[in-house]
């Protein structure tokens, strides 16, 4: 298999799809960045929005409910999350880890309780997402695979990711955000309470995250398996890690993580090991913090 094969407009048309749940997550933790929250739970709040979503394709018969129980459930860790945080108050890490656990404990047992399976659970009755054709822009070269025929939760990210940047310049609470997490005294003596702000920073947080497992369960593919966010959860947090919570440099940096997820699976195909191919989007990872970290070094002397 040479290059041309591998870059062909089945590549091309799977980038959003690698995209989307990555961008979603870290969209969701952009605003808790910026609302001074450290919250490296992601990736639980990803795995229990991807089971709900299949939860709510199966039994309402639409992906549209789909989604709303994903949002929904995304919601709750983000109120589990300001509950355990914000007002006992916890240690952010710690409740990031044990909410990670939660989610995977809780994920697996209920796949067992409700649908009678374990590892995974697939049925006729989930109903997907379907893709959403452009018919102006699909016969495009290169731009038509890309941008025609992908799920309805592909074009909201990429609006929200827009829009999330106009949120923190011009909005009122897109400024009580900011404040919140760069000069919460300030915010205070505005009259404004900082956790009030985070509360609803985390609620967010957890709404796109929702929405990210969404992408993974039912518009990706119809099904639940056990652990299916791998790792996406953890590469959304050092995107906003690196990118300090600016919505439009963590598209660039999700963009670039998602063509390295997606070329991971493309190059198995050419006899690669899959430990290595499993190993890529990490090592991309690092690649990436390793080369800012640098730049910013050499910037600040």
């Amino acid at each position: 298999m040479g290059l041309e094969a591998l870059f062909d407009p089945a590549f091309a048309g799977s980038l959003p799809r690698f995209i989307t749940p990555i961008l979603l997550a870290a969209l969701g933790g952009a605003i808790c960045e910026r609302a001074g929250v450290f919250n490296i739970a992601l990736e639980g709040f990803i795995l229990v929005g991807a089971f709900a979503a299949v939860c709510g394709a199966f039994f309402f018969g639409s992906a549209l409910m789909g989604a709303t129980a994903a949002i929904f459930a995304g919601v709750l860790m983000g109120l589990l999350f300001a509950e355990f945080h914000l007002r006992r108050p916890g240690d952010p890490i710690v409740v990031s880890i044990a909410l990670n656990l939660l989610a995977a404990g809780l994920t697996t047992y209920l796949l067992r309780t409700i649908f009678g399976v374990a590892g995974a659970f697939r049925d006729p009755a989930i109903v997907g997402f379907d893709g959403v054709r452009l018919p102006l822009i699909e016969d495009v070269p290169l731009v038509g695979p890309v941008v025609s025929g992908q799920s309805p939760l592909f074009y909201l990210a990429i609006a929200i990711a827009v829009g999330l940047h106009l949120f923190f310049l011009r909005h009122r609470l897109g400024l009580r955000i900011r404040a919140a997490g760069e000069n919460p005294a300030a915010l205070t003596a505005g009259g404004v309470s900082p956790e009030r702000v985070r509360l609803y920073a985390l609620v967010a947080c957890g709404a796109l995250c929702g929405l990210a497992g969404a992408q993974l369960s039912i518009a990706n593919v119809n099904l639940f398996v056990e652990n299916m966010s791998a790792g996406r959860g953890w590469i959304a947090v050092v995107a906003v890690l690196l990118t300090r919570g600016r919505p439009l440099p963590l598209l660039a940096i999700v963009c670039l993580f998602g063509f390295v997820d997606s070329l991971s699976f493309r190059v198995q195909g050419l006899g690669w090991p899959q430990q290595f191919t499993d190993m890529m989007p990490y090592v991309a990872t690092l690649v990436v913090l390793v080369v800012l970290s640098w730049w910013r070094m050499r910037r600040n002397a």
